[in-house]
Order: structure tokens, then C-alpha cells, then sequence
């Protein structure tokens, strides 16, 4: 990827996200607005890393985390509601960028990536989950309209088996994407 369309890539997810916050605004939608600005931080991610770690990630590595902020903050415009398998989308995505993350750095320090990965993942996994009930219930409990949305056993069962399916992706295909991020300085 050049230069010239990573930067055309990235201005295109931060309309999209500033687009998500407008029509949420619109809609006096409360879950659209703070997700979209959440997503907007969470796409400075790359850059943070890249500084604090002196580490230098590829354009689709930098692409990639910054596409999963975007599709949670236009899953709340609707696609969560309407399309069946885009919550299973966003907690994969979510949960590779995170394995990918403990993956390179358990490598980076000579430790087996495999438990690490797992345990960070699942344990976050389930506290994101205790997170959104908790939302939920007090945004019901004062009549607010919750900027996060727990749809009961079965989509936290569901949601905790995706965020492992990213998991998976990271340990079967780590080393060969994230090889470079991994090596010894």
C-alpha cells in the first residue's frame, strides 16, 4: 500500500466516523455519538504504539485496527440490529487486534504466545461483557438510552466464542503476519 492511499484510507475512515457522529447527533442517538467518538481516540491506537514501543507498523497493520474501531462505531447506526453476523464480525476483529497485541509482544520477550493469548483474551472478553450488562441495566434502571447493549446468555455466549475465534486467527497465522513486530530489537 503507498503512502498516498493510506492516507486516502485513513481520511476516509475518519469521515466515516465523523459521518456516524453527525447522523447519531441527528438521531438524539446517545450510543452512536460516545461510540463514534470512542472509535475516533481508538484510531490514534497505531500511532501511540508505534512511539511507545519504537516499533513500525505496516500500512494494512495500521488499516486494520483502525477498521475495526470504524465498524463498531456504524454497527451502532443499525448493522448490529439489522445484519445477523455483524456483532460476530466486530468481536472478531476486535479480539485479533487485541491477540495480535499479547501475541507479538509475548514473542518479543521469548515467551509462548498460545496461553497468553487465550487467557488475555477471554479474560477481557468476559470483563467487556460484564461492562456492557452493567451499562445496560443502569442506563434502563435511570430511563437513559444505553450507549452499550447486552441482548442476554445467548449473544454473551456467542460474543465470548467470536472474541476466541479472533484469538485462533492471531495463534494459527501470528508469525507469519506479525512476525516483524515480534523480533528480538
Amino acid at each position: 500500500m503507498t503512502a498516498s492511499a493510506e492516507r486516502t484510507a485513513q481520511r476516509g475512515l475518519r469521515y466515516t466516523l465523523l459521518a456516524v457522529f453527525v447522523v447519531g447527533v441527528r438521531r438524539r442517538d446517545p450510543g452512536a455519538v460516545v461510540n463514534a467518538v470512542v472509535a475516533a481516540i481508538g484510531t490514534c491506537l497505531p500511532d501511540l504504539a508505534e512511539r511507545a514501543y519504537d516499533i513500525e507498523l505496516r500500512p494494512w497493520q495500521r488499516l486494520y485496527v483502525r477498521l475495526g474501531m470504524v465498524t463498531h462505531a456504524v454497527g451502532m447506526l443499525g448493522p448490529y440490529d439489522d445484519v445477523w453476523w455483524w456483532d460476530h464480525l466486530t468481536h472478531t476483529h476486535s479480539s485479533s487486534i487485541l491477540a495480535g497485541a499479547v501475541f507479538a509482544l509475548s514473542r518479543h520477550r521469548g515467551r509462548d504466545p498460545g496461553p497468553r493469548v487465550v487467557a488475555v483474551v477471554v479474560c477481557s472478553g468476559v470483563l467487556w461483557e460484564l461492562l456492557e450488562y452493567a451499562v445496560h441495566s443502569a442506563a434502563n434502571r435511570l430511563g437513559l438510552e444505553p450507549v452499550l447493549v447486552s441482548y442476554g446468555p445467548k449473544d454473551t455466549a456467542l460474543d465470548l466464542g467470536f472474541d476466541l475465534v479472533g484469538a485462533l486467527l492471531v495463534l494459527a497465522f501470528g508469525d507469519r503476519v506479525l512476525g516483524d513486530l515480534a523480533a528480538d530489537s
